[in-house]
C-alpha cells in the first residue's frame, strides 16, 4: 500500500476518558474527542485510531435546539436504545446495510446523544486495519469515513453496540478504550455535517468538527435538499 501518512508530531499527554468527560450535551463533548485515541482489541489483535473528525447528534428533548438529523429524534426505540443508556459506550448500527459506524454515547443522564467518529488515523495495528480494509488504495482511507473507520477498528453491529470505552468491560468478544487528551485542541474547524438533509445538513448546526489539515479527514458532500435549504438561508 503507497502514500502512508507521515509521521506525526510528538503524542500529547492522555488520560482514560470518564463518564463526567462525556456528560455535556454532544456537540460540546464533540470537539472534546478530536485528538484522542480509541482502541480496540478483539482475538488478540490491537488497533489504535486517533480521532480527527466527529459529528454531534441529540436525541428528542435533548439540548434547546431539536435535531432531525439524529436516529434518535423520534425519541426510544430498539435501534438507538445505546444512544439513551450511559454515557461512554458505543452506538453501534448499520449503515445501508453494510458497514457498521460507531458513536460515542454522551449527553445528560436520561437524555440520548452521541458523538459519531467519522474520521481518524490508524496510529497501531496498520497491518491490521490493512487486511481488515483491503479496498484502501492508501493508509490514509483505512478509517477516512465511518463505514471504513468502523470496518478497520473491527466494530460489528450489532455484536458490539453498547460495548464500554470507559471501563473497558470485555463485551463482544472485544475490549475498546477511549483516551483524551489531557488539553483540548485549540485549533478546531466546524462546520455543516455530512449528508444529512434539509436545514439540519447546513450551518444552521455546524455539529462537524474535524482537525483542519489533517489528510484523514473525509470529503464533505450535501444530505437531499441541504444545498438548496443553506442558499435559501444565505
Amino acid at each position: 500500500m503507497t502514500d502512508p501518512i507521515p509521521a506525526a508530531a510528538p503524542a500529547a499527554a492522555l488520560r482514560p476518558a470518564t463518564r463526567a468527560d462525556l456528560a455535556a450535551l454532544p456537540v460540546d463533548v464533540a470537539p472534546r474527542l478530536l485528538g484522542g485515541i480509541l482502541t480496540v482489541t478483539m482475538d488478540a489483535e490491537t488497533v489504535a485510531l486517533r480521532i480527527t473528525e466527529v459529528e454531534a447528534y441529540h436525541g428528542k428533548g435533548t439540548g434547546p435546539v431539536p435535531d432531525l438529523g439524529s436516529h434518535a429524534r423520534m425519541g426510544y426505540t430498539a435501534r438507538n436504545a445505546t444512544m439513551w443508556g450511559e454515557q461512554g459506550h458505543l452506538y453501534v448500527y448499520l449503515s445501508h446495510g453494510i458497514h457498521s459506524c460507531a458513536n460515542v454515547v454522551c449527553g445528560p443522564e436520561g437524555e440520548a446523544g452521541g458523538v459519531l467518529l467519522r474520521a481518524g488515523e490508524i496510529v497501531e495495528g496498520l497491518e491490521i486495519a490493512r487486511r481488515r480494509r483491503p479496498a484502501a488504495r492508501t493508509d490514509r482511507e483505512l478509517a477516512r469515513g465511518p463505514g471504513r473507520l468502523g470496518d478497520a477498528m473491527g466494530l460489528k453491529h450489532a455484536l458490539h453496540d453498547g460495548i464500554d470505552v470507559v471501563c473497558g468491560v470485555p463485551f463482544g468478544g472485544a475490549v475498546a478504550r477511549l483516551a483524551l487528551r489531557d488539553e483540548p485542541l485549540q485549533d478546531v474547524a466546524s462546520g455543516p455535517r455530512v449528508g444529512i438533509a434539509g436545514v439540519f445538513g447546513t450551518d444552521a448546526f455546524p455539529w462537524r468538527f474535524w482537525i483542519p489539515g489533517d489528510r484523514t479527514v473525509s470529503p464533505f458532500r450535501w444530505g437531499r435538499g441541504a444545498a438548496e435549504a443553506a442558499e435559501a438561508l444565505a
